[in-house]
């Protein structure tokens, strides 16, 4: 909160409320011409009549697309059965979609057409009516949650997603998200000298990369030649390094960059991105 606000600008995160109608970049593109930035990018494209979470990252925040985008999605949408189904029946069907499972990208997807696994956390059905299934779904990311529809309507003699609604993405929950009018709003306010709202929605990638990368400390007396791309060494370090194989590292609440553990001798990991 002390940073001044165009150093936050650099180096942040908006949890936008996607709308349906634009495409994930467009959302993107859009914020990034309000703010008068360089470069935005958001985590996991959502399908232009698909609404909810969509992360954009700010700046230099969207060197760090890689350790948000590939974390668990939840969605909520309707699933319209092509004739009545029995309750008890779908929820059989539906737990031999629990777990990992191999999925068919669609014919119109970014990704090659082949087989790929991906992991169903979990396929909770909320509500029916008629031939309308209300569910929610925690996955991997990258499963199609249309492709998932369409498979259990093999099962029961046909079903497509009618409306879908992400709801989390990695660490950012549809709770915290704002919808556009706040993000012209708080826009409008900077603008005219008020930056207070767009201080608010502004999630600074230090604070966020905390919540998915261990944290290590670093000696203050490594911080300039670390923050030059130097490898982590043992003598630069204030504890362990945890388990994971990419971390971060700080300098008390400063963050330095993410690292990547190897096994060189006296070098204990490399850096894979650096805040300099």
């Amino acid at each position: 909160m002390e940073k001044p606000i165009q150093e936050l600008l650099q180096f942040s995160i908006i949890n936008i409320d996607k709308p349906s109608g634009p495409t994930s970049f467009s959302i993107s593109d859009f914020v990034r011409k309000s703010l008068a930035l360089n470069k935005t990018s958001h985590f996991g494209t959502l399908d232009p009549q698909v609404t909810g979470v969509l992360p954009i990252a700010l700046s230099r925040a969207c060197r760090l697309n890689e350790y948000f985008k590939h974390k668990d999605k939840t969605y909520v949408g309707i699933m319209r059965v092509h004739k009545e189904v029995n309750e008890k029946n779908l929820h059989e069907i539906i737990k031999k979609f629990i777990g990992k499972i191999m999925q068919l990208p669609p014919v119109r997807s970014s990704v090659k057409r082949q087989l790929r696994e991906r992991e169903i956390k979990s396929f909770n059905i909320l509500e029916i009516q008629g031939k309308d299934i209300l569910f929610e779904s925690q996955v991997q990311a990258g499963t199609y949650i249309r492709k998932l529809c369409d498979d259990v309507g093999k099962e029961i003699g046909g079903a497509h997603m009618l409306e879908l609604r992400r709801t989390k993405a990695s660490i950012f929950p549809e709770v915290e998200s704002i919808d556009l009018y706040q993000f012209e709003k708080a826009v409008e306010e900077y603008k005219n000298g008020n930056e207070k709202l767009l201080r608010d929605i502004l999630i600074p990638a230090e604070l966020a990369i905390l919540k998915v990368l261990p944290q290590v400390q670093v000696k203050e007396s490594s911080l300039k030649s670390l923050l030059t791309g130097k490898p982590l060494m043992k003598v630069d370090i204030k504890d362990k390094l945890p388990p994971e194989e990419i971390f971060a590292i700080f300098n008390k609440d400063k963050f330095i960059a993410v690292m990547k553990r190897v096994e060189e001798k006296d070098i204990l990991a490399r850096a894979q991105f650096v805040l300099n």
